[in-house]
């Protein structure tokens, strides 16, 4: 799932990115733009993985065809 952080103080806002990515840049922006402020705003989500998301999948389904493909070819 992608986040997306905004500035409670301005117009501000992350790019589409991990959590952890995104809490980050919105603090550094805090840190920088407004000092002695708590951080505040709101948060987005997406259902959209910014890295892909599909690798593991991926890496289970060549496992399964490895598995039954020379089951089935066997008489």
């Amino acid at each position: 799932m992608a986040y997306r952080f905004w500035c409670g103080e301005c117009r501000h806002h992350t790019s589409w990115l991990r959590e952890s990515e995104a809490e980050r840049k919105h603090l550094d922006h805090y840190v920088a733009a407004h000092p002695r402020i708590a951080p505040g705003g709101r948060v987005e989500t997406n259902g959209k993985d910014p890295a892909g998301g599909s690798g593991c999948f991926l890496v289970l389904f060549v496992l399964t065809l490895l598995l039954f493909l020379p089951a089935a070819c066997q008489r």
